[in-house]
């Protein structure tokens, strides 16, 4: 027994051991962990649209199914062609629905029989406008040439690598600024940059004042289009050292 008794006092030893020795490594964790400081920067960026995408569709409407397809046919090749016509490449022209429907017209009398069946075809393609002052009198002549469906125009800027680039430079500049401020006022000291991320937004519009978009007014056209200007937003996360 007295063996025994000693056995379970020396394993009660070294448990006590063991916690002591794993709180005291715990701590020493703790203690050598860094102090960081955490910023973030903001950079936009402001450009003048230079390309549009635009979707014009062809709606006809028959009480047959094929009359309705052969009629659909023709107006769309004829929106196409002129749309070829205003010095648009066919590369830049892309079919992005065809679809047929029926509408059946119920009896208002709430009988639930049909009396008539009418059957629709929208035709819609995707186009590519490189020349924004041409945009205007493009949109006219598609009409001109039987597009009923024109809508979801985007504005767009082909070339985004330079401006992205300057946003980033303006993002990180804005968030050293904002992490040596923070330093100074609480009288730490900045060592190195330990992690960075970020976020680029897509270009969204921008807008100042009652007057609408920053960029001029096209002119001379048949429908009025104001491209306005987009905005390319960065933000840049950034962790220092402290001491």
């Amino acid at each position: 027994m007295r063996i025994k008794s000693l056995s379970f006092a020396i394993l009660a030893l070294l448990a006590i051991l063991v916690t002591a020795c794993g709180s005291t490594t715990v701590n020493q964790a703790a203690a050598e962990a860094p102090r960081t400081l955490n910023v973030s920067g903001v950079g936009v960026v402001y450009l003048t649209p230079d390309i549009a995408y635009i979707n014009i569709g062809v709606n006809t409407q028959k009480a047959n199914a094929a009359e309705a397809v052969a009629e659909n046919k023709v107006q769309t090749t004829e929106v196409i062609q002129a749309i070829k016509d205003f010095g648009v490449d066919e590369k830049d022209i892309r079919t992005t629905n065809f679809s047929i429907w029926s509408n059946p017209q119920y009896d208002p009398a709430g009988t639930g029989l049909i009396l008539s069946t009418t059957y629709t075809v929208d035709n819609t393609v995707n186009v590519t406008v490189r020349d924004l002052n041409k945009l205007g009198d493009l949109l006219d002549a598609a009409v001109s040439a039987g597009a009923n469906n024109i809508y979801s125009i985007q504005f767009d800027v082909e070339d985004k690598a330079a401006a992205t680039k300057e946003a980033r430079t303006k993002a990180v500049d804005d968030a050293k600024t904002e992490a040596q401020d923070l330093a100074d006022a609480s009288g730490v000291k900045l060592t190195e940059i330990s992690s960075i991320s970020y976020f680029e937004s897509s270009p969204t519009p921008y807008f100042e004042g009652k007057g609408g978009g920053g960029g001029a007014a096209v002119a001379d056209v048949a429908v009025p289009i104001q491209p306005g200007q987009l905005a390319i937003s960065v933000t840049v996360n950034l962790t220092y050292t402290i001491e």
